[in-house]
């Protein structure tokens, strides 16, 4: 054998993996397609401008924490993370703002001056939020369930999580509804949905309560969010890992039905006692571990499997600083204008204005991203892969000049004299450089 494991990309959750298994003594190799770490959580540099791709904030950092403590380190050694406070500015569409600050009190206290009656009902959302969140990562989501035994063993030991459970039944615009009363309220705390790529209205309950969990502290990494995974693989080079750059892996190869290596793409075998893959499951059990090795049941299952709704995502270099209050800005979208999103415009191949989004402006937490005295604003917005409007490689453009003008004409945000670089990065784009099917950046 060459190795004792290969891992399949070298995104988060493959980098975090190969880091334990070096860590534990096994030879271990990370086979990447791109000249760099991260995937979805990486930074790519244009002009003199450091671009974030995918993630643009760190939430549950203790998550971090405790993945460097079982690898005998120590977070600081290796990234530096920014807190970023305020979490979110909003910009209604008749000119009003107003923040969430990281602290929990003053955040009840704006929601208050929004809606009386839900200042009081955040209070209880984020008790909820608080008690749910130290139950269910403390007790239950760190727990193994490789079967149906491991499962209900956690059910008996955890009674208590029963309480939680109508949050798993009821949908994320449910929940919402039950704390919250005013539009403008529940508007604030409804893109969360999308951040497991589903409408409202078809996104479990239980993700509503990202709202709160993001109040337990928001970071961002200097030096982009790739600091994060290179921070990782630097702890798993410590261990003796390896990591091959520009080293597409081809197809996992079989040994009486168990992965006993990988092919690359120039025909390179590596064999290895175990095979992790970091990637979609669509393109490794459809394409590189091949239907025909597949049982029916198993073919069926992976074809049902359907991708998030991608997010194109347009990134502007800008030489002044932008009309913004905080390191994210929301613009206003009622969940009623969320669904439609989804069931109106996605669905049918439509590409919606960018009403509903996220503005980062990760310059105000890291000035070191862009030169001086200028700043970066990455917008991600939601489309379909093939939109009717046309091919997204002739769009582009047409794109790019849409978004901006709504947001300057409902918003009142005026970027266009500022512009001195400007990138749209499309599903397309995302497929081709992520291999991520569809360009779904969110699985």
């Amino acid at each position: 054998m060459d190795y004792d494991a290969v891992v399949i990309g070298a995104g988060l959750g493959g980098l975090s993996c190969a880091a334990m298994l070096a860590r534990s003594g096994f030879k271990t190799l990370v086979c990447e397609n791109t000249g760099q770490v991260g995937g979805c959580c990486s930074t790519y540099e244009y002009q003199g401008y450091r671009f974030d791709i995918g993630a643009s904030v760190v939430e549950l950092a203790w998550v971090i924490d405790e993945l460097f403590q079982r690898l005998g380190a120590r977070t600081s050694d290796y990234i530096d993370l920014i807190p970023i406070d305020p979490i979110y500015g909003f910009i209604t569409a008749d000119g009003r703002r107003f923040c969430y600050p990281v602290d929990v009190e003053e955040t009840g206290k704006v929601i208050a001056g929004l809606s009386p009656q839900d200042g009081k009902s955040w209070e209880r959302f984020a008790k909820v939020g608080s008690e749910a969140m130290r139950k269910a990562f403390g007790r239950v989501m760190t727990r193994p369930m490789g079967s149906m035994r491991d499962m209900i063993r956690v059910a008996v030991e955890n009674p208590s999580m029963i309480r939680f459970l109508k949050y798993f039944l009821l949908n994320f615009e449910s929940t919402l509804c039950r704390f919250f009363k005013s539009d403008v309220v529940r508007a604030s705390m409804c893109l969360q949905s999308y951040f497991v790529g589903l409408p409202p209205a078809l996104c479990p309950g239980y993700v509503a309560f990202l709202a709160y969990s993001e109040h337990e502290g928001v970071f961002y990494p200097r030096g982009g969010m790739i600091s994060i995974p290179k921070g990782i693989a630097r702890v798993f080079e410590e261990h003796g890992g390896e990591i091959r750059y520009h080293a597409r892996v081809r197809r996992v190869l079989l040994d009486k039905g168990r992965a006993r290596g990988v092919e690359l793409a120039d025909g390179t075998a590596i064999r290895s006692r175990l095979v992790v893959s970091n990637i979609n499951a669509k393109t490794l059990y459809l394409e590189l571990v091949g239907e025909e090795n597949l049982p029916s049941w198993a073919k069926r299952a992976i074809r049902s499997y359907e991708v998030s709704m991608p997010s194109p995502m347009i990134m502007l270099g800008l030489d002044a600083r932008p009309d913004l209050d905080a390191h994210h800005t929301v613009p206003y979208s009622t969940l009623d204008f969320m669904n439609r999103i989804w069931f109106e415009d996605y669905l049918q191949g439509r590409i919606p204005d960018f009403g509903a989004g996220l503005i980062s402006w990760p310059t105000r937490s890291d000035p070191t991203l862009a030169p001086e005295g200028h700043h970066i604003l990455n917008m991600i917005a939601f489309a379909p892969y093939q939109p009717v409007e046309g091919d997204w490689d002739s769009i582009k453009e047409p794109y790019l000049e849409r978004q901006l003008e709504v947001l300057e004409k409902q918003f009142g945000l005026k970027l266009k004299d500022h512009i001195v670089v400007a990138r749209v990065n499309t599903p397309k784009d995302f497929e081709r450089m992520l291999l991520h099917p569809r360009g779904a950046v969110y699985g």
